[in-house]
């Protein structure tokens, strides 16, 4: 893309690499407005150099409060520039023209308000549960870096062609939390934020308040309060219990997911993470339910475009015949029917429209009527307003250049405009000349028509039908390259979902590998570790055996020496039956050193066994924590690469 230095960037080097130096007028052609608001307008476009679609935001300041708009500019472009999330409108660059900033942006079909209006009726729970689980996405997004949107709407919830939804205006949003600005629309803000008018701070959660706000006019077409006027609003917000749903036709987790995110007390009111969990936006759905929903709504803009289209062909051939509906004019329905049908048939292309359905249906069946009228043509396509407006407005004009009034069988052509032909003037004054004829109002007036349309007429045609051959070829080469380009890039995708599969498994096996190696280490020193504490306490108890032995061999002689001793100065008890009773002194001793013995062995064993029970249990403890820290290791090496089929569902949806 070329590059140069324009006049009127900005000077300091931080803000001017926040632009592009390009013009924009060479960059982007195109150029078609979609969108108006107090900021400027919303135009569609396409880049020149890569035929890529998209919005731009024109945004001027000059004027009155020069500074205040051009802090704003560079305030949203700086959050803009910080946005990546599938849920959050793609920031492609900004550039400065003419004291104008263009914001570009991703083209998208349009708003959830848009189908509000295009249907005149709310829409479906479980579409209003797929447009709220997107916006949640969004804004958990914004919310865990510490930013807050402050006018969430349905109005800047928007829609891809592929039926994903997008947060979208955030000229009014927070770079940090809390904040205690006091911006937003009326009917959506929460009630913290009305009262940090006067003191406080709130935080992200104003943005759930703002989300169940926009749940209930999905559900009811309007916000609550909206009949009043925005002051007394605000009052009631603030006052006044939170709304609720009205009809009782909502599921309960509808109603409690509402009532949940309308909760007064900030404190009290769940994260956009809680909401994330609840079982309205977590429930079983269609994944195709909001393209199904937008190919709906395409429908009904065709038919919208249809019903105009019929209504100007009956208003254009009264207006042509000067007269009531006959058969002929029946004639005429009919065929205006068939031509409805093929353009349903070919307008598959056509997309919702943000602010721009009524002109462009209405600038659509007009031009398709006249080409209808005069060639019999039925296979009629949407054109933009803009490419045909001179068309619309030249037989405006053509169409209305005589009236005729009846005077005695008499008819006197009269001119709607100062600048009537020679033929009109020549007309006038053959009537002030007695000028008669048998020849019918409507058969003068059609000869006159024919003479005085004719050409200029056959060129418009001409001229509608070469720009609609060249609309239906650029959508056609449009579709087709948009088609290989989503082939190419599904194809880089799955490349790049093989390649981190095979990285991660190769990591998970290094990993599986290196805690093997380290299972097997720990065994081994466990083992040792048990054999050298086993040797520790048998040498220990070894030794206390010996030494209890020895002290009942001591006690044993003491007692044998007093035995003898009593024995040698008792005379007259006999010398046989002392030593009878010796052996027997012997005997109770030796038994009673042999259960002594006995019961410090049964001592040692127990004592053994418990310390090695002990002992193990603390070896298994160690082991547990080793494989619970692996398998944390396994889990966050998994976490940083997802399964393959994860990835390949992740980059469909995208």
């Amino acid at each position: 893309m070329p590059s140069s230095t324009r006049k009127g960037a900005p000077k300091d080097p931080e803000l001017a690499d926040l632009f592009f130096k390009d013009d924009p007028e060479d960059v982007f052609c195109d150029l078609h407005e979609i969108g108006h608001g107090s900021f400027g307008a919303v135009y569609f476009a396409r880049n020149s150099y890569s035929n890529e679609v998209v919005a731009i935001k024109k945004m001027s300041y000059n004027g009155k409060q020069t500074t205040e708009k051009w802090q704003d500019i560079i305030k949203e472009v700086k959050f803009l520039g910080q946005l990546r999330h599938p849920n959050t409108i793609e920031y492609k660059g900004c550039y400065l023209k003419d004291n104008t900033a263009w914001l570009v942006m991703e083209y998208c079909l349009g708003s959830a308000s848009d189908l509000l209006e295009v249907h005149k009726k709310p829409l479906q729970e479980m579409e209003i549960a797929a447009i709220t689980h997107g916006a949640l996405l969004g804004l958990a997004y914004l919310h865990s870096h510490n930013m807050i949107h402050r006018d969430v709407k349905a109005g800047n919830i928007l829609l891809t062609e592929l039926g994903l939804v997008k947060l979208a205006d955030f000229g009014s949003a927070s770079i940090a939390s809390p904040a205690n600005s006091f911006v937003g629309t009326p009917y959506w803000m929460a009630p913290e934020v009305i009262l940090a008018m006067d003191e406080g701070q709130y935080e992200g959660k104003v943005d759930i308040w703002s989300l169940g706000i926009t749940c209930i006019e999905l559900a009811e077409r309007k916000p609550p309060l909206f009949n009043m006027n925005a002051m007394s609003a605000l009052y009631h917000i603030a006052q006044n219990d939170s709304p609720t749903l009205q009809s009782n036709e909502w599921s309960d987790a509808f109603r409690n997911f509402v009532d949940f995110c309308l909760l007064k007390i900030p404190q009290d009111r769940p994260s956009s993470g809680e909401l994330l969990r609840h079982e309205f936006v977590r429930r079983e759905r269609s994944s195709r339910i909001l393209i199904d929903l937008i190919q709906r709504t395409k429908d009904a803009v065709r038919e919208l475009d249809n019903l105009q289209y019929r209504k100007m062909k009956k208003i254009l051939y009264q207006e042509k015949h000067n007269g009531p509906m006959g058969e002929s004019q029946e004639e005429e329905e009919q065929d205006s029917e068939a031509a409805s049908c093929k353009m349903n048939s070919l307008g598959s292309n056509h997309s919702i429209p943000s602010t721009s359905v009524s002109t462009g249906s209405q600038s659509s069946s007009v031009n398709s009527m006249q080409e209808v009228l005069d060639d019999g043509c039925s296979d009629m396509t949407m054109m933009h307003p803009q490419d045909y407006s001179s068309t619309l407005e030249s037989s405006a004009h053509t169409k209305k250049d005589h009236q005729y009034n009846w005077d005695d069988g008499i008819h006197r052509p009269e001119p709607r405009h100062a600048s009537s032909d020679k033929s009109s003037q020549a007309s006038n004054y053959k009537i002030k000349t007695g000028f008669a004829t048998i020849k019918s109002a409507s058969l003068v007036t059609k000869q006159i028509h024919e003479h005085e349309q004719e050409s200029e007429l056959r060129e418009q045609m001409s001229g509608y039908k070469r720009m609609r051959r060249q609309h239906q070829k650029q959508l056609i080469a449009l579709e087709n390259k948009l088609k290989a380009e989503m082939d190419e890039h599904r194809l880089k995708l799955q490349k790049e979902v093989e390649t981190q599969a095979n990285n991660a498994y190769i990591e998970l096996e290094k990993l599986a590998k290196r805690h093997t190696v380290q299972t097997e280490k720990e065994m081994k020193t466990a083992l040792a570790d048990e054999k050298k504490f086993q040797q520790q306490i048998v040498a220990q108890q070894k030794k206390e055996l010996t030494t209890f032995l020895d002290n009942q061999k001591k006690q044993y002689k003491l007692c044998k020496e007093k035995i003898k001793e009593e024995m040698n100065e008792d005379h007259s008890t006999p010398k046989k039956e002392k030593q009878e009773r010796l052996s027997k002194h012997k005997e109770n001793m030796q038994h009673s050193q042999a259960e002594e013995e006995a019961h410090l062995l049964a001592q040692q064993r127990v004592f053994y066994e418990r310390n090695c029970r002990a002992f193990k249990r603390k070896v298994m403890i160690k082991r547990h924590d080793v494989e619970q820290e692996q398998i944390r290791e396994v889990w966050k090496l998994r976490a940083l690469n997802p399964p393959a089929n994860l990835l390949n569902v992740h980059h469909t949806v995208f």
